[in-house]
């Protein structure tokens, strides 16, 4: 028995591959260049996307410490108790 040369995790007994790299082999040889493509394309995030990313999660943890932060509640209303 042995392991999957691909992804290393399942074991085979009398192939290199198994069933699922396989489909993906089979898909490479189809396919070819097209694969590696849409694989960087679709799952590997490229310098713009990170940075997107970062932008979106970095206003969520503002708009976090805006809702909990009871100094900036104060401050508001006392500017709405002044109008």
């Amino acid at each position: 028995m042995f392991t999957c040369v691909l992804c290393e995790k399942e074991t085979v007994i009398t192939t290199n591959l198994c069933e699922k790299c396989r489909r993906i082999k089979h898909l490479i040889n189809l396919y070819e260049e097209r694969v590696y493509e849409v694989l960087e394309n679709v799952l590997v995030r490229n310098t713009e996307g990170q940075l997107k990313k970062e932008t979106q999660e970095i206003s969520k943890d503002i708009e976090k410490k805006k809702e909990y932060n009871l100094r900036s509640v104060k401050k508001e209303e006392i500017k709405e108790s002044k109008k």
